[in-house]
């Protein structure tokens, strides 16, 4: 076992459905389709279908039957290494563990490719499934954390910085309006996914040799109503849609998910400290840090995503003639490896959002950081129709300086006001700008003051 999660914190205990094993049970299933397909149309016989299922079958609750144990999983993957793919030495298992009427009606007309192209949309459907429910799930947490805090005025930032105000609520819905977009698309993409069926050059040839025309166009539809996968519009062997679109679904989840950890984690450090995860990770050196990991492992999810679903989209630039060479090949791990993230990503953002606290002190201290400036663009609008927009653009610059000409002309405690040593507190009056009530407005003598003064009195007009 290579892998088992010891680098990919963010989807250790929610990867199983797209372990080597679930996906060793998909190929089966694509194949034991198949032969259930010929038989509904009466060109197998019914006891061969039978056979296979009560081999090799899936029942209700997904698990394979006995015969499964006959399948070596670890030879079926050093087998797959000389035929470039599992499905050839599979066929030739299956084969040795049905009954012997049954084996000509494994992999009958098929080729490689249709086999693992439907298993890799079972694969990728299942999977996306419950991606899916936990979208939904943190679509429902985020709704009703907007509602709770619907009311609870906060900093909007842009660029970094304050801008105006905003609600708690209406950041958690703008995070829930990204989810659920994204929902909505992985659930199209996963509602188109396909079988594959239409033999080695996608010509459909082989099956009309078995059965006739009519019966081997009416096979893809059986094959895909019995799997519960889309009926194809035709070959799709080197027309890779259904998995450039699938991968974008995923990146656009993880992407929506990614960009709620990242206000998560930067809303949760000490110095804002507006937000907190409801289970913070700590740290192997500093005992006192309580770690956003959650966002952490989010984020990490986030960042390589786009990447795996470029891949996809490299991949498919690349597919040549009627059957690939290499490009097909390129799919199948970073298919899976964005699907693993995607669960990853939606299992522990489901968590996190359900647990998400709020440090109502801290909103409303870090609203209060500018002295009111958060509401200039306001002040903009409803003054500057009265006095001008280059006239309050000026008092708000004056304002803007004035916590700073308070700081450094503060009173020391139990003795007058003193100058400050500081650049802006010795400037000689004279030079200093004064900022007026209006437009025409000028400073008076009785305004040429001492330098202690004048820092002090300057901020009275704002």
């Amino acid at each position: 076992m290579i892998d088992t999660g010891l680098l990919s914190p963010v989807t250790v205990g929610h990867d199983h459905a797209v372990s080597d094993a679930v996906f060793a049970i998909a190929l089966i299933r694509a194949e034991l389709a198949l032969t259930q397909a010929w038989a509904e149309l009466d060109i197998a016989p019914e006891a061969a279908a039978i056979g296979f299922e009560q081999t090799f079958g899936v029942d209700a609750a997904g698990a394979l039957g006995a015969g499964f144990e006959r399948l070596d999983l670890a030879e079926l993957v050093e087998r797959s290494v000389a035929g470039g793919n599992p499905v050839i030495p599979l066929v030739g298992m299956l084969r040795a563990g049905v009954p012997e009427g049954a084996r000509e009606w494994v992999h009958r007309g098929a080729t490689s490719q249709d086999i693992l192209d439907t298993a890799l949309m079972l694969f990728a459907r299942d999977a996306g499934f419950e991606v899916l429910a936990h979208l939904v799930e943190i679509d429902e947490a985020l709704t009703a954390f907007a509602a709770e805090h619907r009311d609870q005025t906060a900093a909007a930032r842009t660029l970094t910085q304050h801008a105006v105000p905003t609600t708690l609520g209406l950041r958690a819905a703008n995070w829930a309006q990204g989810v659920d977009r994204a929902a909505l698309k992985l659930d199209e993409a996963l509602a188109q996914l396909p079988v594959q069926l239409a033999g080695a050059g996608g010509t459909l040839a082989s099956f009309v040799q078995i059965s006739g025309a009519a019966s081997a166009e009416a096979l893809p539809d059986v094959y895909a109503e019995i799997l519960g996968l889309a009926i194809p519009d035709g070959a799709w062997h080197t027309v890779r849609w259904p998995v450039t679109e699938l991968g974008e679904a995923l990146a656009q989840a993880i992407g929506a998910l990614g960009r709620i950890a990242a206000d998560v984690a930067t809303l949760s450090r000490t110095e804002i400290g507006e937000l907190a995860e409801g289970s913070g990770g700590g740290s192997s050196a500093m005992p006192q840090k309580r770690n956003p990991v959650g966002s952490v492992l989010i984020r990490s999810a986030a960042i390589r995503a786009p990447h795996l679903a470029a891949t996809l989209h490299a991949a498919a630039g690349l597919f040549v003639d009627e059957r690939p060479d290499g490009a097909w090949h390129a799919e199948w791990q970073t298919l899976r490896e964005l699907l693993r993230l995607a669960l990853g990503a939606a299992g522990n953002a489901a968590e996190l959002v359900s647990g998400l606290r709020v440090d109502s002190d801290a909103v409303e201290r870090n609203l209060a950081l500018t002295g009111g400036l958060i509401v200039a663009e306001r002040i903009s609008l409803v003054l500057g129709p009265i006095i001008g927009a280059e006239r309050v653009a000026e008092i708000v610059a004056a304002a803007g300086r004035g916590p700073t000409s308070r700081r450094c002309c503060a009173p020391s405690r139990g003795s007058k006001a003193r100058a400050s040593t500081s650049p802006t507190c010795s400037t000689p009056p004279a030079t200093r700008a004064w900022p007026a009530y209006s437009s025409t407005a000028s400073p008076t003598p009785a305004r040429q003051m001492s330098n202690s003064s004048s820092c002090a009195q300057s901020q009275d007009p704002l």
